[in-house]
């Protein structure tokens, strides 16, 4: 037998995986590294953060990446360059993080790698007879795999593609395993670039667990916080707090398929993006917005399509008064968070802090938990539901 696929098979039989998991997501801000410990697979996962860092792209990397990023048209030997040089990237900083935490390669059992997402497809949104869902994260996990010397899972999102689902999001499963509770029905919002939730049951029902994107979350906010700023994102708020809500903006800007298709179902900045807006400005006829007044609507149009989906999901479930959980970026967003508040009186609100979780952690978390699962799980039956296939995902690279 090749000796990895015993080390392998010894990991998945452990007691206790430590497992480092890998994101980037579509804001572009770096590589979140968390180091975990996990016990248990399945309802019975436990998770433990040892350490959590993220390591910031710098501005040409950002734009390499761009160079790329949800466009139709591209220098496909650039993407071909970037798919091997991200792997190898990723694979050099965990290197470093580990030995920043004085941890050394072999007391780690595996690398979970998400990769950088560069284009995302489902079927709703491609709309070309005969083509599937498809998604494309690059980010090579053989090249992860032989830089940080530790197996490696990685490319995720294909499995749920090939099973119906539309590759996104992944985040029901983890939180379904790690913060799902008795007798409090929950939604975990994360608002990364794209903004998505997940509806756990007080039950503890696997087969009524829901997720869905609902649209954008700080995707436009950073893109013209770069292009008004230069900086990447729109700290604390402040212009969307000095500016006004154009109605009229909003409303064009909400006046897309996308917000009327069924759950569950996925987007990204493909669609959600600065030519998006400036269309739906020529349609309401506010070319002219201040800069402040823009970003104020932005941040309104991201609040109501999360609250929207919300709501929606709440009504036909018949729950009355959740408890949400938020992440990602635009948590710490104060104006954003407060308008989702008043758009949604009913519920109270809270971050994944309060779970043990740093919010800011959370999607790194997700994807060591999946790692976790395809070696010691996969037994959970999420039901025969479109969106939430029951599988196990991560293709596997030995590092030698």
């Amino acid at each position: 037998m090749n000796p990895q696929l015993q080390r392998l098979y010894d990991i998945a039989q452990k007691p206790e995986r430590r497992i480092v998991g890998l994101m980037s997501g579509t804001s572009l801000d770096g590589l979140d590294v968390a180091l975990c410990r996990i016990t248990g697979s399945g309802g019975d996962t436990h998770v433990t953060l040892e350490q959590f860092t993220t390591v910031p792209y710098d501005e040409p990397f950002k734009d390499s990446i761009r160079a790329v990023f949800a466009k139709k048209q591209i220098d496909f030997e650039h993407l071909t360059l970037l798919n091997e040089q991200i792997g190898t990237l990723h694979g050099h900083w965990v290197t470093d993080c580990l030995r920043t935490w004085n941890v050394p390669a072999d007391a780690v059992d595996l690398v979970a790698s998400h990769g950088q997402t560069v284009y995302h497809a489902p079927q709703q949104q491609h709309g070309r007879a005969g083509y599937p869902n498809a998604t494309l994260q690059i980010g090579d996990g053989d090249h992860v795999a032989a830089a940080a010397g530790i197996i490696t899972l990685s490319d995720f999102r294909q499995r749920h593609v090939a099973h119906g689902g539309e590759g996104a999001p992944l985040a029901v499963y983890g939180d379904y395993f790690v913060f799902s509770q008795a007798g409090e029905d929950r939604i975990l919002l994360n608002m990364g670039g794209i903004a998505n939730f997940t509806y756990l049951p007080g039950s503890l029902d696997a087969g009524v667990v829901f997720t869905t994107d609902t649209g954008p979350g700080n995707t436009l906010l950073d893109a013209y916080a770069r292009h008004y700023t230069g900086k990447s994102y729109d700290e604390n708020g402040q212009m969307a707090a000095r500016g006004h809500v154009s109605t009229d903006l909003l409303a064009a800007l909400l006046d897309h398929p996308f917000f009327a298709h069924p759950f569950p179902k996925t987007t990204g900045p493909e669609v959600f993006n600065m030519a998006y807006v400036r269309d739906a400005q020529q349609r309401s006829l506010t070319t002219d917005l201040a800069a402040d007044d823009l970003m104020a609507t932005l941040t309104r149009f991201s609040a109501e399509s999360i609250t929207n989906a919300i709501g929606q999901t709440l009504q036909q479930a018949g729950i009355q008064r959740p408890r949400i959980y938020m992440s990602g970026g635009g948590a710490h967003n104060p104006i954003l968070t407060q308008t989702i508040a008043r758009l949604l009186p009913g519920c109270t609100f809270a971050k994944t802090d309060e779970l043990g979780i740093p919010g800011d952690a959370k999607e790194a978390i997700l994807f060591a938990v999946l790692a976790n699962e395809a070696l010691a799980g996969g037994s959970t039956n999420f039901g025969d539901r479109q969106g939430v296939p029951s599988v196990t995902m991560g293709k596997i690279s030995f590092y030698k």
